[in-house]
């Protein structure tokens, strides 16, 4: 057999959003990349539906925001089905509908419009780490052979992932033990359900602009099933909630079917040598309340700007272990409360006094406030190391700051990919600061806060390409070590 040969800096397998993200942030960064999919066409499936709101700041900071258009926001979520007001400072407070389909179409046209190169209908079935790159083979259209040489590969290929299968990673979690049965079906009209317990099952029906009804049903008592890809039957799903509801929606058209249980796992390890996984393929939970997806996403914009400063250069390998650190433990406090959620949701009748107690706790705005930042991805503080202070590891808040003759949000701070030394001094005249050996990484800039904002007060603070504190303070004690751990040594 005839083999085409391909070498790139990164190959990212599996274009989803996820994997989509990080392609889009690695050719950003200035590194050659291929998008492999095994997919002959985009997706048609919507399966998830909603970006948070550190999501949507991740968006803006990429300029991205403008192609979404205007789409609908909702201040309520939920936790567990009961309401949660996801209200917190940030530009864009509460979640936003926005079809998965919609969101690859975007990230694909982004990250293509950069020079990431897109081959679909490949599907990887080999691959090794040789130490100094990876070595990888897809099956292409009619069984054609694509060989890829690269120095790194990234498993974007969800929860299924044929990298982890190859590599052997281990994925320790736990099976499913329930299960959901969605589908959206148009032709039907049926009352509104937001995560309505009845006597035997959990019923959720939505219907959207379109006219077209997202239903999802699962009855008390029930066990997962084995279902390879979550395949489903519209006449499975039309008994179930005819059992739970009593309606009867048989005479509808399914355009869409699956079902998803609530099994959990988490890679050991996000990262294998010159193989490193992010999303689904790192990470298996119940899609709870949109957060698989922006969870995954998430991940992406961590580890982009990570692996083009070590692809170009200018970082050693080992910040690369920060991905993992990082994420991963993020990722597991993501786990346990989506498991939580899934014993509120679909626990039997037993579960009712938790339920009414945690809606008790939920009307006290710490422990909203709690909540929201848990979901909605605001609360993520990152441990990187030196002098303590009240920004530090968190994301930069939002907030407009003025240069010279202009204001600008801190969003639009990093939309270079690059780090940023914000000097708020007012006059932008305090200490030199010892960042020149960095400004082909950081650039200085001197701004004035907003009074009573977040960053008033504060001197300098050092702010990484994904947006998060990595020094803060009114000196410059600790900084050329930022410097130097999150942006390699100085020219």
């Amino acid at each position: 057999m005839t083999a085409d040969h391909l070498s790139t800096d990164v190959v990212v397998v599996g274009a989803g959003p996820v994997g989509l993200m990080l392609a889009g942030e690695l050719a950003h960064g200035g590194v050659d990349v291929v998008l492999v999919e095994k997919r002959h066409a985009p997706n048609t499936e919507s399966r998830a539906s909603t970006l948070h709101a550190r999501t949507m700041e991740i968006l803006d900071s990429r300029a991205l925001l403008p192609e979404f258009g205007d789409p609908p926001n909702e201040p309520r979520g939920h936790f567990g089905g009961l309401p949660l007001d996801l209200t917190l400072p940030t530009s864009h407070p509460g979640q936003w509908k926005v079809p998965q389909t919609r969101t690859e179409v975007i990230l694909q046209e982004w990250a293509l419009s950069l020079g990431a190169t897109l081959k679909c209908k490949h599907e990887v079935t080999a691959l090794k780490d040789t130490g100094h790159g990876v070595e990888a083979e897809a099956t292409g259209p009619d069984g054609t052979l694509l060989r890829l040489h690269c120095r790194y590969l990234i498993a974007c290929d969800g929860e299924d992932s044929t990298v982890r299968r190859l590599t052997g990673a281990p994925f320790p979690g736990q099976d499913a033990a329930r299960e959901l049965l969605r589908a959206d079906v148009a032709g039907i009209d049926i009352p509104a359900r937001r995560f309505e317990r009845l006597e035997t099952g959990l019923a959720i029906a939505a219907r959207r602009p379109d006219g077209v009804t997202r239903v999802m049903v699962h009855e008390f008592g029930s066990t997962a099933q084995h279902r390879p890809g979550g395949d489903v039957s519209f006449e499975e799903i039309t008994a179930v909630w005819k059992r739970v509801t009593g309606e009867d929606i048989s005479s509808g058209t399914p355009l869409w079917a699956n079902a998803f249980g609530d099994a959990s796992r988490q890679l050991t390890h996000y990262r294998h040598g010159r193989i490193l996984f992010a999303g689904d393929a790192a990470h298996q939970q119940m899609p709870i309340g949109g957060q698989a997806l922006n969870l995954g996403v998430q991940d992406a914009f961590n580890l982009g700007w990570k692996l083009a400063l070590v692809v170009r250069g200018k970082a050693p390998h080992t910040l690369l272990d920060t991905y993992h650190s990082e994420r991963h433990e993020t990722g597991r406090r993501v786990l346990a409360n989506i498991r939580a959620q899934a014993l509120m949701l679909l626990g039997p009748p037993q579960v009712g006094p938790l339920r009414a107690l945690l809606g008790e706790l939920t009307a006290l705005d710490d422990v909203r406030r709690h909540l929201a930042g848990m979901i909605s991805g605001l609360d993520v503080r990152y441990d990187v190391g030196g002098p303590a202070h009240p920004l530090l590891g968190a994301r930069l808040p939002c907030t407009e700051l003025r240069l010279r003759e202009r204001t600008v949000t801190t969003a639009r701070l990093v939309r270079s990919g690059g780090g940023v030394l914000l000097d708020l001094t007012a006059r932008g005249s305090g200490p030199p600061a010892p960042a020149e050996g960095w400004a082909d990484r950081v650039t200085e800039v001197a701004a004035q806060p907003t009074p009573g904002s977040a960053l008033y007060g504060t001197e300098r603070v050092l702010v990484r390409p994904d947006g998060h504190v990595a020094w803060a303070g009114s000196g410059t004690d600790g900084l050329t070590e930022a410097l130097t751990r999150w942006f390699g040594p100085p020219r």
